[in-house]
């Protein structure tokens, strides 16, 4: 069973930054992609970032590109997201998840088959 710890959150100013940890755990652990998402109070779960385990390919929400950046480590069974010039439109509670397989779209929280707990970020204006 493959267990996903995630961690990282706070509270921070805007313009401010963090960086998010997801680590994961079990026998063997093999995913086609690891994937950030986000979920505000009133609002539904949206696709933040994702990157391919094999080869690192990455994509971006909109809202997030040029200010985040997703990496992985593989020897370590870590993804981070570094998020910079943080927004107060950037808090939520954010998951990481993983695919065991590939999938259409790495965009779609429904196609992911592990997840994290969850980590809140604060950014205050």
């Amino acid at each position: 069973q493959v267990q996903l710890v995630d961690t990282g959150g706070g509270l921070v100013q805007a313009g401010g930054s963090l960086r998010l940890s997801c680590v994961a755990s079990g026998r063997t652990f093999s995913a086609y992609a690891m994937g950030w998402f986000r979920q505000a109070p009133g609002k539904e779960r949206e696709f933040v970032a994702a990157i391919l385990w094999s080869g690192g390919s990455t994509n971006y929400a909109d809202s997030v590109k040029g200010r985040f950046t997703i990496s992985r480590d593989n020897a370590k069974n870590t993804v981070y997201l570094q998020m910079n010039s943080l927004k107060p439109e950037d808090t939520a509670v954010y998951n990481c998840a993983a695919t065991r397989g590939r999938v259409l779209t790495v965009r779609a929280p429904t196609l992911y088959d592990y997840w994290g707990q969850g980590t809140q970020v604060t950014v205050s204006s």
